[in-house]
């Protein structure tokens, strides 16, 4: 897993990317978290601008916990919620990138939306281990 200032990536050689789709959900359950939106990049830009793209799927994932507890400490908080789950095809692997809570939470300056994010961003970790 390679770590940016913004997410956590990880190369998956040699997998299909609907496997590592249905593995991502898997595992994103067993951290407490739903997906709730799935953006089809690739089928939008081409339905809008008619341009191509490799496949590139935005997933919106949530615990209901976490999101129940971090609306209550800051309302706005919404602002950067559900939490983003990129994957994309490279070269002969699939991506997985997901968002980095501890990094967007920063942003809000309560200690109890930090306590919140540090936790989301350890159970985000685990699940992308689990790939």
């Amino acid at each position: 897993m390679t770590t940016t200032r913004y997410g956590y990536i990880k190369h998956l050689p040699g997998r299909a990317f609907a496997e590592v789709r249905t593995r991502v959900a898997e595992a994103l359950k067993a951290e407490g978290f739903g997906v709730l939106t799935e953006i089809d990049v690739q089928a939008t830009l081409k339905q809008k601008l008619d341009v191509d793209m490799g496949r590139y799927l935005i997933l919106g994932a949530c615990n209901p916990h976490l999101a129940h507890r971090a609306l209550g400490a800051e309302a706005a908080i919404g602002l950067l919620l559900p939490c983003n789950v990129c994957l994309w095809e490279e070269a002969a692997a699939v991506v997985v990138a997901i968002a980095r809570p501890d990094a967007m939470f920063e942003l809000v300056a309560n200690p109890a939306v930090a306590d919140v994010a540090r936790e989301a961003d350890e159970r985000l970790r685990r699940a992308l281990d689990a790939l």
